[in-house]
């Protein structure tokens, strides 16, 4: 269970993972000490594994994204799973129930990059076949 002020700190991180120590302190009421030993804390707990970017909007908006359904061979699953947490542009990969067995979200600068990575997720050991969904818009994320 974590602390009132760790919550705080968290929150505040969330927003921006950016912000230095003295800012955080200021926020939180608390000496610069008292936040770096926080974190610490939080960091070696696994409470924070790490820390993110989170791209614009106009970046966002000239990325092509595809959902890629993947059907695995069930003894290579663990093989596929780490070749594509290796892939850069697979942004998520989701164990599923169904006809497939995965979902990865994919992301690439142009369809001719995303051709190219479906391809490249086609040829995957593992991989018996792939289904793909351009996604056209996004009408809401949370």
């Amino acid at each position: 269970m974590i602390k009132k002020q760790d919550e705080k700190l968290i929150a505040l991180l969330r927003k921006n993972a950016r912000i230095s120590i003295s800012d955080l302190a200021r926020e939180l009421g608390l000496s610069r000490s008292t936040v770096q030993n926080r974190l610490l804390r939080l960091e070696h707990s696994g409470i924070i594994q790490g820390y993110s970017v989170e791209f614009g909007e106009q970046y966002l908006a000239g990325l092509v994204a595809a959902h890629v359904s993947i059907k695995v061979k069930q003894k290579l699953t663990t093989q596929t799973t780490v070749a594509l947490k290796h892939h850069n542009n697979v942004t998520s990969l989701y164990a599923i129930s169904g006809e497939y067995d995965m979902i990865a979200i994919v992301e690439a600068q142009s369809l001719q990059q995303l051709s190219s990575i479906l391809d490249d997720i086609g040829d995957l050991d593992g991989v018996e076949r792939t289904n793909s969904s351009v996604i056209l818009e996004t009408k809401f994320k949370r």
